[in-house]
Order: C-alpha cells, then structure tokens, then sequence
C-alpha cells in the first residue's frame, strides 16, 4: 500500500477538501436503502494469505478501508489534515521528552461487536498479537519501534519504545494498532476467513463469491464509543473486476459511489456526466506508483543496471500518454506536498539520456541488453497498469540496452507473496500511505522487515537518518534527513519512483459527504457519506 505524525501546515491545506458537500445532511434511515460503495479489486483468501480482514495480515488500501470502518484504534485521522485524535482513547500523549513513552487513558464503556467489553488489556493483546505472528506480508513494522506494552488498569495503556518516534501517534490511527477482542482472535496465528469482531462504527457481513468477497454490507454499530459521526446507517460495498465494470454499474444506478483505478478516459467522461446527476471530485492525491528491485537478482544486482534504467525512463511520456496527465512525474519516493520532498533523481539524472545510460553500463562491464522480466499485477491498480507496463518496456527496449518482457498476474495476493519471496526480479507497485508523513515513503522499504522483502540494505539510512528524522516532533527540522535519504536512493536505486497520482470520487449528486470521503492518508470514510438532496 500502503503506509502511514504530527501536523504538517502545508500538507493539511493541499489535503483539505475542495469543495464543501452539496446538499442535505439528512442521514439514511434504518428503513432505507443503503449508500451503495463500488470497488474495482477483489479481498481474496487464499492458501498463502487466509485472513484478508486479519489486521496482522492485511496490508492494502481495500482491506484497511474495511477494517478502518469496523475495527477501533487507539487514535484515528481527522475529517481532513493530518493531526491524530482520539478514538477509542480519551487521550493520548507522549509523557517524556525524548518521544519514546506514549500513554492513552480509553473511553469508558467500549465494547465489541459481540458485546464483550474492550479494555486496555486487549489493546495490550493486539499490539503483541501483531508482534507475535510477525506477518511477512502484513503491517508488523510500522509497530518495529515498540519494546513494550503495559495496561496498569483496564482503562491506562503505556507504550515503551525502543527509540524515539515523533512519528508514532500516526502508527496508532492504522489498522495495524487495530485492536481486536482477545477471546476471539488466537494469540499465535491468523483470524482466517472473512468474518470482523471489532469495536468500529460499523459491523460488517460479507457475501463471498468463490476465495473472495462479492459483496459486504455494513450496519452501524449501536455499541460504538468513539470520536466519528456516521451519516448513514447502513453502506453496502461491492467489489468488480475492474473500473469499467464499476463505472457501468455507476452510470445505471446500480451504485451510487466510486473511487480509486479510474482510467484518464473515465476521469474525463465523468468529468462531463453532470447530465446523468454525476458529479467527480477531484482532490489532492498522495498516491505513488514505482518499480520495484530484487536487488540480489543476478539481472539488476548490480547498481549500474538501475542506474541506466533511471537514466532512460520517461515519466513525462507516462504521465501525458497513458494517464492524460491525471498524474504527475515523480522523481522521489516521497512525493510533492510532503515536507522534506526533492527532485533527487532528477537532479541526478535529469531528463532521459541514452547515451549516458550506455555509458554508465559500458563503465560497470554490463554487457547489453540486459535481459529480465518485468511483472506487474493485473487485478489491483486499475486498468491502465498494463499499458503503462507495455510503454515501460517499449521505453527500455527501444533503447537497445536492455531486453524486457513483461508478466500479468492475476491475483494479488499470490503477486504480494511472490514478490516478498524474491521471485521477480523487476516489478510495478503501488504505494498509499499509511500516514501523511515523508518517514512512510521511506521507511517501510528499508530494513529486515521491508515492505517489499527487498534485500537491500543500507546503514546510514537505518541506523542514523530514520531514526534522526523520528526524533524530530517538528517534522519540517527532519527534512533535512528525509532529503539525504532521497539522494542515496537516487544513486543506489532500490526503486524507481514513476509518478504521482491524484484522487477521483465519482458520486451521484444525492450523495452528500463526498469531499470528506477520503483522509489525509487516501483512506476511505464510509461513515462520512450521506444521501440528501443536492443543490
């Protein structure tokens, strides 16, 4: 995804909403129909990854957007900027200076959806569940910086880290500090299946079709305690195999919401539906989309061979001929709007140079064309994935440098495992925040436990800036660490960033609340949907 801190100014005006929502504020009644959600991607179990709504595994904006309406957390995201608040906490607060003891008071009365009552001991047993799994494909090292947990009364819980972490309230509003009922989730392993027990504004009830959700309806909990208002009672969400399916659904009625893997093509047709009562918001997106590298793989072990790669891409030709400029060339892993961004592979490389690409691997004895695969997932970023693989292999392959074919896996989950196991040397992913923070476009793909598997690895960045940059609870004092992480990945180059995105939400204008659909870490808020009247 994904991944994921303290108010940053600049960031919370860019994310703030364009356009205030149209309309009444009129909630949909127990009686009524509820406000139909449409996804383009599937949440599948499968023998690899059984527990797709399993906090300790999941780890994708579909799943987290399930659980963030079903399971509680500690803190949560605001409506709009980035500051956490409370939820299941009364309050929060580091209680020393160096950042590293965190303590929330919770709110009295919580209970689960099952009706057993959630006490701190049960956060306590869902931060060390998480810890104990020790999911490889899961979010378990975005809590890597706690030593340990304490739960002194059923309503105190006290989080030691092992270093400091400014950054640490932000962890706390991601479904990987969810906190899960302890006489229902097993200690040692995964909740398999499709089945929620959580203490959210919603409970949840999945139809399955085959290995993977159809459908999923939820209801709003009458035991919820927590900071969120809902403005429907009840949000049915439906899963299609890709964005014209959910467009069509769109355009009939069938649904009366979507978002995220629109095509350049929808994004302009919807732009123009005002007659069919569809209206397309538009907002600041911190969306990135990237290439992986298996750096020990005998192809691109080598740093000269994702040099050269670095040296010919063309994220312009990307950004105007496959998405039609609904995204923007990226030239750092942490993307424009974030505090601490720089054009690092830009200043680097500059724009597109054949000549220097030869020259850097006739320098390193590369013979050429370097030969590899580069696989991508056709079933979870949205249609235009495979023509921006086909015109990344036409860019390399054109140069004569290098000889790329190109693999479409279906599954996702199946492509994640591979991944993280080593089987693709060179391969197209994805990221949306888990906070709005530069550390989480850095982070997560450094270190034993990365995101990606990636065996790369690098001391100054995982021994002095990261944690530098944590120590930092005014987050514009740790741009400059953020910045010299972003220059020694532009020379090592264990990924290449390719461009940033923005966010649609496409809606039928009876549908009130669309401006507040998604937060500051692109996560969508159901429970901020209404169904009124439009102006």
């Amino acid at each position: 995804m994904n991944r994921k801190t303290l108010v940053l100014p600049a960031l919370a005006g860019l994310l703030a909403p364009v356009l205030a929502a149209c309309g009444s504020s009129d909630d949909a009644g127990d009686g009524g129909d509820p406000i139909v959600v449409g996804v383009a991607t599937h949440i599948e179990a499968t023998k690899s990854a059984p527990a797709p709504l399993d906090p300790a595994q999941a780890y994708d904006v579909d799943a987290w957007n399930v659980m963030r309406a079903t399971l509680q957390t500690l803190m949560r995201l605001p409506r709009s900027g980035t500051a956490p608040v409370p939820d299941a906490a009364e309050s929060c607060g580091f209680r020393d200076t160096q950042n590293e003891q965190y303590r929330c008071t919770l709110r009295k009365g919580l209970k689960f959806s099952n009706g057993h009552a959630l006490t701190a001991q049960d956060v306590k047993f869902s931060i060390e569940r998480m810890k104990t799994i020790n999911n490889t494909n899961g979010p378990v090292s975005l809590l890597d910086d706690i030593d340990k947990v304490e739960a002194p009364s059923d309503t105190e819980v006290v989080f030691h880290l092992s270093k400091p972490d400014a950054t640490f309230p932000q962890k706390l509003t991601t479904p990987a500090a969810a906190i899960v009922d302890s006489q229902v989730y097993p200690k040692g392993h995964l909740y398999s299946g499709f089945n929620v027990v959580g203490s959210g504004p919603y409970t949840v009830k999945a139809e399955r079709s085959g290995n993977h959700i159809a459908k999923a309806l939820f209801t709003k909990n009458p035991s919820y305690q927590g900071g969120l208002k809902t403005h429907n009672d009840k949000v049915e969400m439906r899963f299609y195999a890709d964005s014209a399916d959910t467009e069509r659904a769109l355009r009939k009625g069938d649904i009366d919401l979507m978002n995220r893997g629109l095509s350049p093509s929808q994004v302009q047709g919807l732009e123009n539906a005002r007659d069919s009562h569809i209206t397309l918001q538009t907002m600041t997106g911190q969306e990135i989309r990237y290439l992986a590298f298996n750096t020990k793989d005998p192809a691109v072990s080598n740093k000269a061979v994702r040099q050269a790669m670095a040296q010919v891409v063309n994220r312009s030709d990307l950004v105007r001929n496959i998405y039609a400029y609904t995204g923007d060339p990226l030239f750092s892993m942490v993307p424009t709007g974030l505090t601490g961004h720089i054009n690092s592979f830009f200043n680097k490389y500059g724009n597109p140079n054949v000549a220097a690409a030869r020259k850097t691997l006739r320098d390193a004895n590369i013979t050429t064309p370097v030969k590899f695969t580069l696989t991508y997932t056709t079933s979870h970023y949205g249609s235009s994935t495979v023509k921006e693989v086909r015109a990344l292999q036409q860019q390399f392959n054109s140069t004569k440098l290098f000889d790329v074919s190109v693999k479409g896996i279906d599954s996702w989950q199946q492509y994640r495992t591979d991944a993280v196991a080593g089987k693709y040397s060179v391969y197209s992913m994805g990221w949306f925040p888990d906070i709005p923070d530069a550390d989480n476009y850095i982070a997560p793909f450094i270190g034993k436990q990365n995101f990606l598997g990636s065996p790369y690895r690098n001391g100054k960045i995982e021994s002095q800036l990261i944690p530098a940059s944590r120590q930092q609870s005014d987050r514009n004092a740790a741009a400059a660490d953020f910045k010299q992480v972003q220059d020694i990945f532009a020379d090592d180059v264990p990924v290449l960033p390719l461009w940033q995105g923005k966010q649609y939400v496409a809606a039928h204008d009876d549908i009130t609340g669309i401006s507040w659909a998604l937060n500051a870490a692109s996560g969508l808020q159901i429970w901020e949907l209404g169904r009124g009247v439009s102006d």
